[in-house]
């Protein structure tokens, strides 16, 4: 019976679907460290307060790209290429989602515009990293070599999506409703179909790695093509819904930078 406990497991206990697993998510992690210290280096003046909660956030997807790495030193694995089908934040940029890399790397400031964007596609990517993650330490916040890194992990992410939420609020208060409700729907169209192709493209690697006979891979991809069709009819409205969070300012205070992760 095939159930998210058992594949996951599967994965985990194969070096060669560990090693490409650990380096997918440490690429994407260390991808979205780098856009949230470019975006916080260049907020326009008029928005400066935020500016330490984008380094926060930025500190933290680096530290779990690190965390990711450390797993892969741990079983003496280095990390392999992502394959491009597979690299979620590259995919999203190129369906216009989010900020474009070629105006981060600019030295111009951006405008309130730029950031009512950034924040309304995080609170869609956000959504999917926290649900992924409650999902995973539902399942193995327990295990002896991966549920302390998991449960880090999760718990960053929660405060990723407060985060968003409360400021996408204070926007809306401040006149750029509107704008925040179309970006959000945007991004939550667009990033549930790339999930569905990454998510198709990592299992499609996984089987070929771990040897799936056919009607295993079948049923796994039926499986991701269902979960894609219940959120274009119904589930993508939970990626755009705004409520103030419990955790209130969850990135005001300092990212922790200690090496020992995993």
């Amino acid at each position: 019976m095939l159930s998210a406990r058992s594949l996951f497991q599967e994965i985990v206990d194969h070096d060669d679907s560990f090693q490409l697993f650990c380096s997918i998510a440490a690429s994407g992690e260390s991808q979205g460290g780098w856009e949230n210290a470019r975006i916080a280096a260049l907020v326009p003046d008029g928005m400066r307060e935020l500016a330490p909660k984008i380094t926060r956030h930025g500190a933290d997807e680096d530290k779990h790209g690190r965390i990711f790495h450390a797993l892969l030193r741990k079983r003496g694995l280095p990390p392999v290429p992502v394959p491009p089908e597979t690299d979620y934040t590259m995919l999203l940029e190129r369906r216009g989602i989010g900020l474009a890399h070629e105006k981060l790397r600019r030295d111009e400031p951006l405008t309130e515009q730029d950031i009512v964007v950034y924040l309304a596609h995080s609170r869609v990517t956000e959504q999917r990293a926290a649900d992924q993650m409650v999902m995973l330490v539902r399942q193995f916040g327990d295990h002896p070599e991966v549920g302390k890194a998991v449960r880090m992990i999760s718990h960053d992410e929660d405060n990723h999506l407060a985060y968003c939420q409360e400021e996408l609020l204070r926007l809306v208060r401040e006149g750029h409703g509107r704008t925040i409700q179309r970006v959000l729907r945007e991004s939550a169209l667009a990033e549930i179909s790339i999930y569905r192709d990454v998510s198709l493209a990592v299992m499609g690697h996984m089987g070929r790695l771990l040897r799936w006979p056919a009607p295993k891979a079948a049923a796994l991809a039926a499986g991701i093509r269902g979960a894609y069709a219940y959120e274009r009819f119904a589930g993508w409205h939970r990626m755009i819904s705004l409520r103030m969070p419990e955790r209130r300012d969850a990135l005001g205070g300092a990212a922790l930078t200690t090496p020992e992760y995993a």
